[in-house]
């Protein structure tokens, strides 16, 4: 939400900077995220001088240019070449002088320069209209009234607004901030809690008075529980045109942009006052009568965007006696709203039901500032009071007259909030006790009255436009935020609890293997669990069938729940790669999500995604890229590290991977990994290769639940290992190498390893060289040579017979 720092000051008047009152915003809630300036115009016109051309003769080297001289009231006349057709000697113009800054459409600098054009010096330059951001023309040279004194800089003669706004982060309950008039209200309470008096002043509407009843449009309310009161007025007679420069200015400084009068200033009752109003062209509305009803579902209904919509049979409509208007609160119709040729308004003021506006926002898939203030609850008992603040000031800059009673159908009353507090309760949430004076001070200052007081607390009146405060716990909060959280002292000592829980738990085994992750010089990703639909396509290993739908998505692209954590892990590597991060280690925890007929499960995983060079350039070391049994090394790193050994390795068949391997122990399955598919990773036009490693996180609890630590005396007596330099088939694994050894010896056999591979040249066709070490330790002796070479023999023997080995 943004609030113009010189908007607010009409409320509350206070000698405080931009800069301070943004660090007592955020300590009242209204979280101050940054502060921008803001001109009306960019550069405010700073060094632009009133200039009078005092000769003005064609170029001689240009037909299209002229050369003029310009007095600027210091100086020398200056030299300044023109190509504005229009320029003559006599005239008084904006001139802008060597060093002055100007700024394009798009606000990109540029500074005047002093140079040659066509071979004739100019010292200057005599500005249009959009050179300086004061309109869109350029069809020549902006030309002044001709008693103005020349010297005078151009900034004086044009209303440039110099603004500070607020970039507030507001929480979805503070439904009450969400105007200048409610910022303002928390501002005021704040000074007050600080002992600086100041008045919270609201716009006079006493000048409001019916002209003459010539135009009654009636209203009929039929549904009061969506519209629980409705606010309607005729005013006839304007001239919708531009607005003025005042009112251009404050909707500019919030990002806002101007449309026409009519319409700027129901933006600007909005934003200053929380109150969403709409204005409908009165000559457009059949039957002179107004009707808030719902209309059957599949109703046809075009809004203001061109687009045609199907009407939802609990959509709460604006309608005249024939056909629909608008979406109450959402969004106005294409043949209802306000044109250059408009000449009488219907102007309607309301408080719907909040259900009902998020209802129809969300499914029509409109955001607007009116339905993100009714969804959230306007003050019921504004309606009125903006209404006829929008009148008066749409007369005053459109002109007109009111012409109809103001209809106010407000059947039920919408009542404030009773609620009690007790001085104990608020010492306890507190932590230590305020003086009961400020605290009574601190709530009439938030507008909440106070009905009685006792030694044991206080009966309370909570405004309805306040509908966040609705328990003893709020009004607690809001002393608390108000008297400032900071005040409050922190203690001496510290209170703990000491849980006993199994070194087993979730929690801790996540965090042991997140830190050793972030050790190996990983990062951690948190990615949205919505994702889209669309991802499920990208690989037959997920089924359609099997997404958890959302029944209200935010949008397409965040309707389903994930089914793999895979591909929101690519959306990260795809955003670092195009900003230049391609060597990349993320992990991310986090839920798969499946639906299986009527029942829904959750799994929770753990992903590695490794992509681009192990590590940074050194210039002592070449990059390494990272690899298949890179990755391997890290996984088997992780599994150990939980005291998961004995690992069976079997290859993985399904389309995520173009190579992969899965790794199970027992019938659990804890970890695929490999190289993601070309297919997939294109999809996300990422063009180099990605490692992917999927660990089912359930399993790998389970089976670490299971896992015992043995402790045992180190061995006395030296280990002696020996080489075999193996020729072997291409289809011979490592696995079965390291099977077949600790078969043939069970005892001796500590470790077996493969520290050389060896294919090419000098080898027959089909064929591999493997280095496999052997590692033998006896805890009771020392180890002869006999003893090994036996086993060694008997090896080799096992591996010619079953692997078809030969010694090379």
């Amino acid at each position: 939400m943004k609030i113009s720092y010189n908007w607010l000051k009409q409320f509350v008047n206070s000698n405080w900077t931009p800069e301070q009152t943004g660090e007592l915003l955020t300590d009242l809630g209204l979280e101050v995220e940054g502060i921008h300036n803001f001109q009306s115009v960019k550069g405010g016109l700073e060094d632009i001088v009133v200039g009078e051309v005092l000769t003005c003769i064609q170029h001689p080297n240009a037909d299209r240019l002229k050369i003029t001289t310009v007095n600027i009231g210091s100086g020398a006349p200056l030299q300044i070449v023109c190509g504005a057709p229009n320029v003559a000697a006599g005239q008084k113009v904006p001139v802008a002088t060597i060093g002055s800054t100007l700024y394009t459409d798009e606000g990109e600098a540029w500074t005047i320069k002093k140079g040659k054009i066509r071979g004739e010096e100019s010292h200057g330059m005599i500005c249009a209209e959009d050179e300086l951001g004061l309109g869109t023309s350029h069809e020549g040279i902006l030309v002044l009234p001709d008693d103005i004194t020349v010297g005078t800089l151009v900034a004086e003669l044009y209303e440039v607004e110099n603004d500070q706004v607020f970039e507030i982060g507001l929480t979805p309950n503070r439904a009450d901030a969400m105007s200048h008039f409610g910022t303002a209200r928390d501002l005021r309470a704040g000074l007050l809690q600080k002992d600086i008096q100041v008045e919270l002043i609201t716009p006079s509407v006493s000048a409001f008075r019916v002209d003459n009843r010539t135009l009654k449009i009636d209203v009929e309310v039929e549904d009061k529980e969506l519209a629980p009161r409705y606010c309607g007025v005729t005013i006839s007679g304007i001239k919708v045109g531009t607005s003025p420069a005042w009112l251009q200015n404050r909707l500019k400084a919030i990002g806002l942009t101007p449309k026409n009068n009519i319409v700027d200033v129901t933006n600007y009752v909005l934003h200053e006052l929380g109150q969403p109003l709409h204005a409908f062209d009165a000559n457009k509305i059949e039957g002179n009568k107004v009707v808030v009803k719902t209309l059957p579902k599949g109703t046809k209904f075009k809004t203001l965007d061109g687009i045609e919509r199907e009407l939802h049979e609990e959509d709460l409509m604006i309608c005249d006696t024939t056909k629909p208007m608008c979406i109450a609160g959402v969004f106005g119709g294409e043949n209802s709203g306000v044109t250059e040729h408009t000449t009488s308004i219907f102007l309607e003021s309301a408080y719907f039901n909040p259900v009902s506006i998020r209802k129809s926002a969300k499914r029509h898939n409109l955001n607007t500032d009116a339905s993100f203030r009714f969804e959230r609850g306007v003050d019921p008992n504004i309606t009125e009071y903006a209404l006829k603040r929008a009148a008066l000031l749409i007369q005053e800059v459109a002109g007109g007259n009111i012409t109809s009673n103001l209809v106010d159908i407000y059947p039920k009353k919408i009542e404030d909030f009773q609620v009690r507090m007790s001085f104990e309760n608020a010492q306890k949430l507190i932590g230590e006790e305020i003086p009961k004076d400020v605290i009574k001070r601190i709530l009439m200052s938030l507008d909440i009255k106070i009905n009685n007081v006792t030694e044991t607390g206080l009966g309370l009146t909570v405004p309805a436009y306040r509908n966040d405060v609705v328990r003893e716990a709020d009004i607690i909060e809001e002393v608390l935020r108000v008297y400032g959280y900071n005040n409050i002292n922190t203690t001496e000592k510290l209170n703990a609890s000491i849980s006993n829980t199994s070194r087993f738990e979730d929690f801790k085994l996540q965090n042991i293997v997140g830190n050793q992750l972030a050790a190996q010089g990983f990062y951690e990703i948190l990615s949205n669990s919505l994702t889209s639909p669309a991802y499920v396509n990208l690989t037959e290993n997920l089924k359609e069938a099997h997404n958890v739908v959302m029944l209200n998505p935010l949008s397409n692209d965040l309707s389903v729940m994930r089914q793999s954590l895979l591909f929101s892990g690519l959306e990260a590597v795809s955003r670092n790669i195009n900003r230049r991060r391609s060597d990349l280690k993320l992990f991310e925890f986090g839920k798969t999500y499946h639906t299986y007929g009527d029942k829904h499960i959750e799994n929770k995983h753990l992903a590695l995604f490794l992509t681009g060079n192990k590590d940074s350039e050194r210039w002592n070391s070449t990059a390494q890229p990272s690899n298949f049994f890179y990755l391997k090394g890290i996984i088997t790193a992780v599994l150990e590290r939980l005291g998961l050994n004995s690992i069976k390795i079997s290859p993985i068949q399904n389309d995520i991977f173009s190579e992969g391997i899965s790794l199970s122990l027992g019938k659990k399955t804890l970890v695929d990994f490999g190289l993601v598919n070309k297919k997939i990773i294109k999809h996300f036009d990422i063009s180099q290769e990605v490692l992917f490693a999927d660990f089912n996180w359930d399993n790998v609890i389970e089976m670490a639940k299971h896992n015992s630590v043995n402790f045992k005396e180190l061995p006395k007596y030296p280990e002696t290992r020996r080489d075999f330099a193996l020729l072997l088939d291409d289809s011979i694994t490592f696995e079965m190498i390291d099977t077949i050894a600790n078969q043939t010896e069970k005892r001796l056999l500590k470790d077996v390893d493969l520290f050389d591979v060896y294919q090419g040249d000098n080898l027959p066709a089909g064929k591999k060289s493997y280095a496999v070490s052997f590692k033998f330790q006896d805890e009771h002796s020392t180890l002869t040579d006999k003893q090994v070479d036996k086993i060694m023999n008997k090896l080799q023997s096992n591996f010619e017979e079953q692997l078809g080995a030969k010694l090379r």
